[in-house]
């Protein structure tokens, strides 16, 4: 793959210089620094959390655990790397940067954080790090302006970048039939998560997120990471969404199982991975992101008196709330070097706020669609205990099939979330892509 990428990162590289340019001129500065971080440390403790480089660090180079190192780019100049490399016998020392990347910098390599910081420019900086002790009393500033700037055109993938993406999903693809095969064989959700972490062959801190992994109700908790140890005495239904890490890029991926035999939960799995569909098929571009996110309502609407949940119409099931009790969360959000990337509510490239439409708290994003734009596409329906009971005090309860709701109630829940870009044509489908790669 590395020969693949030479010349795409050549690309990114030269893209990215470009961007940093205009950013630096508009807020008023000469140099741009970016530091990798440092880990953070646990409350008295000598140990520290799980280290993932800054993500504006990672956009400049595929450089995921170098703690303490930097990366400074003066227009007019080639970007320049302080690479820390301790002198340490109690971790493994990062090795000497090598790859098709290395060419594209001026490489100093240094033996502490405090001896990079020292070697940092002075003149007028923008600097983006988290606050660490290694740079006390240095100016972090995360001018407004040049993060505006970068944080808007972040949104628009590179050939490089993509590239790193598909191949996240290829690993996510690849998990994902491991833990389904896992979930057949009557595995518990920490050995369905244990069989994912082997194909992906990626540890629980290399991926991108906390990986979901959800038996029968217990995919009706949207955020359920408990991992119980021993299988339920019946099986019903099993929704994992986890994904997978390439040089810094996420992938997020979530499917939905029924158990065998339990048709009636298959066949509402079909209708919303058929409607799913019908939304990636609308990522396009001038797409207003928002508007999808409502249309999503409708469709589900239809799901939900297709299979007899509710007897009203779409429009009055969205105008009640009604769908809002089973698909509560947005359709969606910016993928890339972030699981949740940046700028989803930006309004231009010099800042700005596009609000999130009333009765909508949790879509992540506000933007219209363009081209180069990669986002998570992941309806969901779920029967959630505490919604539900809500929804009962309601004048749209006569509407609700209750003996339907408690049919389902089993089962927790449904969510089929690909990752899609955006193009000039027909939108591309990484996920999709990547699990028919497998076949």
């Amino acid at each position: 793959m590395s020969h693949d990428l030479t010349s795409l990162y050549a690309q990114h590289i030269a893209t990215l210089r470009a961007r940093a340019d205009k950013a630096l001129s508009l807020g008023g500065f000469d140099h741009l620094l970016v530091a990798a971080s440092t880990p953070l440390r646990k409350f008295l403790d000598d140990q520290d959390y799980p280290f993932v480089a800054n993500p504006h660090f990672r956009h400049w180079l595929p450089l995921t655990d170098t703690p303490g190192s930097w990366v400074i780019y003066t227009p007019g100049h080639k970007p320049k790397l302080i690479f820390v490399q301790p002198r340490d016998y109690w971790h493994v020392v990062p090795a000497a940067p090598n790859g098709y990347w290395v060419d594209a910098f001026d490489i100093r390599i240094v033996r502490t954080a405090a001896e990079a910081v020292a070697a940092l420019p002075k003149g007028k900086r923008a600097v983006i790090a988290p606050h660490c002790p290694e740079i006390e009393g240095m100016e972090v500033n995360h001018p407004q302006a040049v993060t505006d700037y970068l944080h808007w055109h972040r949104s628009y993938k590179t050939p490089y970048e993509l590239a790193l993406m598909r191949e996240a999903n290829h690993v996510g693809a690849r998990a994902h039939r491991a833990a389904e095969k896992a979930f057949r064989a009557g595995e518990s959700e920490l050995g369905i998560h244990l069989a994912y972490l082997a194909a992906a062959r990626q540890t629980d801190a290399e991926l991108p997120y906390s990986s979901i992994v959800g038996l029968n109700e217990h995919s009706a908790v949207l955020h359920y990471t408990n991992f119980d140890r021993t299988p339920p005495k019946q099986q019903h239904s099993f929704l994992i969404d986890a994904g997978g890490s390439a040089a810094g890029y996420a992938s997020d991926i979530t499917r939905t199982y029924a158990a065998a035999g339990h048709s009636d939960f298959q066949a509402l799995i079909d209708s919303v991975e058929k409607a799913q569909l019908g939304f990636v098929a609308k990522v396009k571009a001038g797409q207003s992101y928002p508007d999808l996110h409502i249309h999503a309502h409708h469709v589900l609407a239809d799901v939900l008196r297709e299979h007899g949940v509710i007897d009203m119409s779409a429009e009055s099931a969205v105008q009640s709330g009604v769908t809002a009790t089973f698909f509560p969360h947005g359709l969606g959000h910016p993928i890339g070097l972030q699981v949740h990337d940046v700028a989803g509510f930006q309004a231009s490239e010099s800042g700005g706020y596009i609000p999130r439409p009333e009765g909508h708290p949790y879509l992540r994003m506000t933007r219209a669609l363009e081209p180069g734009m990669v986002v998570t596409i992941e309806p969901g329906l779920y029967f959630i205990d505490m919604l539900l009971e809500e929804l009962r005090n309601t004048p749209a309860a006569k509407d609700i099939d209750w003996a339907k709701v408690d049919a389902f109630r089993p089962y927790g829940g449904i969510r089929i979330e690909d990752d899609v870009v955006c193009t000039h044509d027909e939108p591309e489908n990484l996920t999709r892509d990547a699990f028919a790669m497998l076949n």
